[in-house]
C-alpha cells in the first residue's frame, strides 16, 4: 500500500513535469486570414487543355483558266464641228415713191395688203431666196408684207437679211374652198404651159385681184429662179431652160376674198423629157 501511493506521486510529477515544457498556444482572434484569389488559384494550378483530333480539310478542284480574249479597240472617229449659224440684221429703209402696194406673199401677183407711203422708215426684216421682195413692217410693229425693194431707199447690204424660200411663206388660207380639181403641163423645147379648172365662187367672194398665181421654180442661166405668174385665165406659160443641177418645180394656188386655196404640186416636165421633133409633153394631175 505504501508502496502503491509512492508509485502514483511519482507519477503525478512526471505528468505536471511534462505540462510545464510545453509551448504556450497563442490565442485564437477574430480576424481570418486571407483566401487566395480564384485568380491566383488559377495561376497556380496547371491546367491542361485537351487538343482537339486533326479534321480533313476538303480542298477545291483547280478550275481551268479561261485563255484571254481580244478585246477590239474601236477606230478613231471624225469629230464633227458644229457649223456655226449665220447672223442676220435686220436693216431700215425709205419709201421713195407716192405709195408702193404691200402684197402678202413676195411678189406682185398676191393680194394686196396694204400700202406704204413716201418717206415713211420701215424695217426691212426678211427677203426672198431665190427671188427679189423684201418682207418689211413698221419699226417694232408685228403687221409684215411684202414689198418690191426698187421702190425703197435701204441702208445696208440686203444679204445680211435672213432669207427665206417663198415656199415657206405663209399665205392667208381659205376656209371655204378647195383647188381646182383638174390641172397639167405640156413642154415645147423650153416653154412650159400649165392648165388647170376654173374655181367656181360663190357670189360676193371673189378678191377682185389676180385669181390665180402659179409659182415657179425654174432654170435660168444656170440658177433655179422663182418667178410667180399671176393671170385671170386657165392657163400660163412659163420658160424653163436646162442646165440646173436642181429640178424645176411648180405649184398652183387660186384667191378668193378669204384668203388662198391649198397649194397643189404641177406634175412639171422636166427639160429634156421632149425628143426633138416630138409632140409637146404633157402630164396631168388632178387632186
Amino acid at each position: 500500500m505504501k508502496h502503491t501511493k509512492l508509485m502514483l506521486c511519482r507519477v503525478a510529477v512526471t505528468i505536471l513535469l511534462c505540462a510545464c515544457g510545453l509551448p504556450a498556444t497563442p490565442p485564437v482572434t477574430g480576424t481570418s486570414s486571407p483566401s487566395p484569389s480564384p485568380s491566383a488559384l488559377l495561376t497556380s494550378t496547371a491546367t491542361t487543355t485537351p487538343t482537339p483530333p486533326p479534321t480533313a480539310t476538303s480542298t477545291a478542284p483547280e478550275t481551268a483558266t479561261a485563255a484571254p480574249t481580244s478585246t477590239a479597240t474601236p477606230l478613231p472617229t471624225d469629230t464633227q464641228t458644229p457649223t456655226p449659224m449665220p447672223t442676220y440684221v435686220r436693216l431700215r429703209g425709205k419709201v421713195t415713191i407716192d405709195q408702193a402696194v404691200c402684197h402678202y406673199g413676195p411678189g406682185a401677183p398676191y393680194l394686196y395688203k396694204y400700202g406704204v407711203y413716201k418717206g415713211s422708215n420701215l424695217e426691212i426684216i426678211r427677203r426672198a431666196e431665190p427671188g427679189e421682195y423684201i418682207e418689211i413692217q413698221a419699226i417694232g410693229g408685228n403687221n409684215p408684207c411684202w414689198v418690191n425693194p426698187k421702190y425703197m431707199e435701204i441702208k445696208g447690204d440686203l444679204a445680211n437679211v435672213q432669207p427665206v424660200d417663198p415656199q415657206d411663206v405663209r399665205l392667208p388660207m381659205s376656209p371655204y374652198y378647195a383647188p381646182p380639181v383638174r390641172y397639167s403641163a405640156r413642154r415645147d423645147g423650153n416653154t412650159v404651159t400649165v392648165f388647170w379648172s376654173q374655181l367656181v365662187l360663190r357670189a360676193g367672194d371673189d378678191s377682185e385681184q389676180i385669181p390665180y398665181i402659179v409659182e415657179a421654180w425654174v432654170c435660168k442661166d444656170g440658177q433655179i429662179v422663182f418667178i410667180p405668174v399671176g393671170t385671170r385665165q386657165l392657163a400660163v406659160e412659163i420658160e424653163d431652160e436646162p442646165g440646173c443641177s436642181a429640178p424645176s418645180h411648180a405649184r398652183l394656188i387660186a384667191a378668193e376674198k378669204h384668203g388662198y386655196t391649198r397649194p397643189v404640186e404641177i406634175p412639171w416636165p422636166q427639160p429634156g423629157e421632149q425628143a426633138a421633133g416630138t409632140p409637146p409633153v404633157e402630164v396631168t394631175q388632178t387632186p
